[in-house]
């Protein structure tokens, strides 16, 4: 069956707050209510538009951060006016406000905001750079992800994902990738989110840094090789799939038309290769990170001896 694709609709302010308050340098301004209310997207929304009048597009269900620019529009605008423009956007039921540069809010408007229980956080942040590392980490919340059985190796910048069936060798391989100078990124269980355009590789809190070789049991990475052994996610750039001697005749000899590995609707690059007792399984797996490098590059060995063959062909004497 094909992997279950795992996808995140909301999370709870409190949950932003708990995971991210302290890298964004977020504080509790008001009390602590409204911690329950959804966050619907992972972009950040400035409601200049909405403060002015204008609802008609008022991403309600972002999480709203007030600048310098929103601030000091609200202290110019009437008593009146301020607050039931305040008050009209806190009536969209929006999930939280965040203050950036250190403001406060007028005292009136926090009242709306406690009347609607609406948690209001305050950071010294910059806010065009508050909007960008909040941006960054929510879409990492909401990114799509699956869990695939493998093992992932950062193998000098290539991020490879070896699979296979169950005794195919998969931790051996990686295990002599470790000892060429690769980084292991996550054992068994390879959990993959599509963020920013990229498949991002990582490993579950618990079993990060482990693996698991048989005959010998579960073995600590970074005390065997080192801190460096070991990275907490790679970008994946290719799938190897090892595969029994037996099926040999099935696997692509040439390399001319490259296979792509489909994972959460991206084409990653695929390469199989057949494993047999007192085979380097590890070198052809370096091999293959090597040669993506190069096509990567521009380089394509097999084209290039693809290339030639036509040549000499043309001439009339392929085998001379």
């Amino acid at each position: 069956m094909p992997p279950r694709v795992k996808t995140v609709a909301s999370i709870t302010v409190e949950k932003f707050f708990e995971s991210h308050g302290e890298a964004l340098g977020l504080q509790l301004l008001s009390e602590k209510v409204g911690f329950d209310r959804p966050i619907r997207e992972s972009a950040m929304n400035r409601p200049g538009l909405a403060l002015a009048g204008f609802f008609s597009y008022f991403a309600w269900n972002c999480v709203q951060v007030l600048g310098n620019s929103e601030l000091s529009y609200l202290k110019k605008l009437p008593d009146g006016m301020r607050v039931d423009r305040f008050r009209r956007m806190c009536d969209r039921d929006i999930p939280c406000i965040v203050l950036a540069r250190g403001a406060t809010l007028l005292p009136e408007l926090a009242d709306v905001a406690k009347e609607h229980s609406i948690p209001v956080f305050g950071t010294d942040e910059v806010t065009m750079n508050f909007l960008n590392a909040a941006t960054i980490r929510l879409e990492h919340d909401f990114a799509p992800s699956v869990t695939l059985h493998g093992v992932m190796v950062d193998m000098r910048g290539v991020g490879i994902l070896i699979m296979g069936k169950s005794g195919s060798g998969k931790s051996e391989a990686a295990i002599g990738l470790l000892e060429r100078g690769a980084s292991l990124v996550a054992d068994d269980m390879v959990r993959i989110k599509f963020v920013g355009g990229d498949l991002v590789a990582t490993a579950p809190d618990l079993s990060r840094g482990y693996m698991e070789v048989r005959g010998i049991g579960i073995i600590n990475v970074a005390n065997l090789y080192g801190l460096a052994s070991i990275r907490p996610d790679k970008r994946l750039d290719m799938v190897v799939t090892l595969k029994p001697y037996a099926d040999l005749n099935e696997v692509d000899r040439l390399g001319v038309q490259p296979k792509k590995y489909e994972i959460l609707g991206q084409a990653v690059s695929h390469v199989e290769i057949p494993v047999a007792p007192g085979r380097d399984t590890a070198r052809m797996v370096a091999i293959a990170a090597l040669d993506l490098q190069l096509r990567k590059l521009g380089y394509n060995m097999a084209d290039e001896f693809n290339q030639r063959l036509l040549d000499r062909m043309a001439g009339g004497n392929p085998l001379a």
